[in-house]
């Protein structure tokens, strides 16, 4: 008897698409201080064969919605509660991949601000169990305890997304991240756009292209 995932709570949109199962599966992966409901709007914008799943994160925040972690500086999380929540992300896949009828190779990760710092680190620790990654608006946690596989990268792709304009992780977190992802030979599409700390039109028609060009790359494979 299959069981829904218990180690985040979160809401699936099924496949637009009527193709069977298994289906490829997009998590979404909102910022601090939001909910889970906050990146659904980008679903009619990306390819229509994914299940999407819309995870919330585990801390509620102090001015309301929920948080992965805490921190004093950007670029710094709270060590203790992003391990933690590191943790019951990786368990959440772990669920979903039995709980939906999820293709186990074609697991995507879509993050924005915080959210894409947890995709980061979820991909990098454990990179064999996500095709691609898509990190807008957030930063690399490079000098966190958790050990990344950087000799293991070869299936996982990244997109990397900043605003140039972005007042709350300004653009040198992005290009920190495009900087180290290359130096360790990751099969990475880095992009800036001209905006502040959000998505636009533009950033989202080039990362849905991108997913659909990595689902076509591997239904090819």
């Amino acid at each position: 008897m299959q069981k829904t995932p218990t180690a985040l709570v979160h809401t699936v949109a099924p496949p637009a698409a009527s193709t069977r199962g298994p289906h490829p599966a997009l998590v979404l992966v909102h910022g601090r201080g939001t909910t889970e409901d906050d990146l659904l709007g980008l679903v009619p914008y990306l390819d229509p064969r994914f299940l999407v799943v819309s995870v919330r994160a585990p801390l509620r925040f102090a001015s309301g919605g929920y948080t992965w972690y805490n921190l004093a500086t950007v670029g710094e999380p709270e060590p203790e509660e992003f391990l933690e929540s590191h943790a019951r992300f990786g368990r959440f896949l772990e669920e979903m991949r039995t709980a939906y009828p999820v293709d186990p190779q074609h697991i995507f990760l879509l993050g924005f601000s915080m959210g894409s710092v947890m995709s980061l680190a979820l991909a990098l620790s454990r990179p064999s169990e996500i095709r691609g990654v898509v990190a807008h608006s957030g930063y690399l946690p490079e000098h966190s305890a958790l050990h990344f596989q950087w000799e293991s990268l070869g299936g996982c792709n990244f997109y990397v997304a900043h605003g140039t304009l972005d007042p709350v992780i300004p653009i040198r977190f992005g290009r920190r991240a495009k900087t180290i992802l290359m130096e360790r030979g990751a099969d990475l599409t880095y992009r800036e756009y001209p905006i502040g700390h959000t998505v636009s039109e533009e950033s989202i028609g080039d990362i849905a292209r991108w997913l659909t060009e990595n689902l076509d790359d591997r239904s090819r494979s």
